[in-house]
């Protein structure tokens, strides 16, 4: 399928900022020159808006792909090399977001970068595959050890009847990326997967959506619940996944504090509240799915 095919507008969005080592060596720079050019300084701070597309998932996609599963994965063993080339070998299913246009002037090294992707793998069509058995491995073992056991063995089960398929839900994105281009994705995804489905290809019929979200909470905060009991509040890093959250039958988190410096890959604030970062495993039925799109065309509707 040609990398054109599904090219089509997503909606505006910041363009992400520089990282903060660039900042600094920005600050040096002036420094040593000696020289308070403001204007330079506004530049730098300016919010620039662009248009995204999707695209079909094509071969020039490995790399960024590859990057935003290891914003997920961090430093759990799971083979994401391997995971990045069965997205691409499926590309009836997915999409990749990209920069609508790069003018010829622009400084950008790479105009062809993916800003975020959507797809599915369906995990019981793939079993034995390492990737497969890793992601299955890893959300087994922290289940154990972050909820009761009674959700491990719901989540064994759930893993293991080969009747009722799972598939590994993944929409990733650089955090400047605003939410709304969720919807369209979302939507195309799932008229993909019946189409798949439809054609007897890979990925086509899940009984579960499996999905690993990227979550934080506040480091010191304690929720009041009803009965005086401490309450905690996860932010969703991705906020429309709240709408999958509120549906799922299994669910649970993990803490990811000693993988990952900071919450996020790039620059990010809430209010200078010290964040710790989460992963929020949870299991959809497939019968929620409308139920959830209705959510996401309701709050995600530019």
């Amino acid at each position: 399928m040609a990398s054109s095919a599904k090219k089509r507008a997503m909606g505006m969005g910041e363009k992400p900022k520089e990282s903060e080592n660039s900042s600094e060596e920005n600050s040096e720079d002036e420094d040593e020159s000696g020289e308070d050019d403001s204007d330079a300084s506004e530049e730098i701070n300016e919010d620039v808006m662009v248009d995204f597309e999707a695209h079909s998932i094509s071969v020039n996609d490995f790399n960024g792909i590859k990057k935003l599963l290891q914003q997920l994965f961090l430093k759990a063993h799971v083979n994401t090399s391997e995971m990045t080339d069965i997205i691409i070998q499926q590309n009836h299913i997915g999409s990749v977001i990209k920069q609508a246009e790069v003018p010829e002037d622009s400084d950008d090294d790479d105009p062809d970068e993916v800003f975020g992707f959507i797809t599915v793998l369906n995990l019981t069509e793939r079993k034995g595959v390492q990737c497969v058995e890793q992601v299955k491995e890893l959300i087994v073992d922290q289940c154990e050890k972050n909820a009761p056991h009674s959700v491990t063995e719901q989540l064994e089960q759930i893993l293991n009847d080969t009747t009722k398929p799972v598939g590994l839900l993944l929409s990733e994105r650089f955090i400047n990326v605003p939410p709304q281009i969720a919807l369209p994705l979302h939507k195309q995804l799932q008229e993909e997967m019946s189409e798949a489905q439809r054609t007897n290809k890979p990925s086509g019929k899940c009984h579960y959506c499996l999905m690993i979200s990227k979550t934080c909470k506040e480091a010191t905060k304690n929720i009041p619940a009803r009965g005086g009991a401490p309450k905690e509040e996860y932010l969703f890093v991705n906020a429309e996944e709240e709408f999958f959250y509120e549906q799922a039958a299994l669910k649970f988190h993990f803490s990811v504090q000693e993988d990952a410096d900071s919450c996020l890959s790039g620059r990010w604030s809430f209010d200078d509240v010290p964040m710790k970062p989460f992963r929020t495993v949870m299991m959809i039925p497939a019968d929620k799915m409308p139920a959830i799109m209705d959510k996401l065309k309701e709050y995600l509707t530019v």
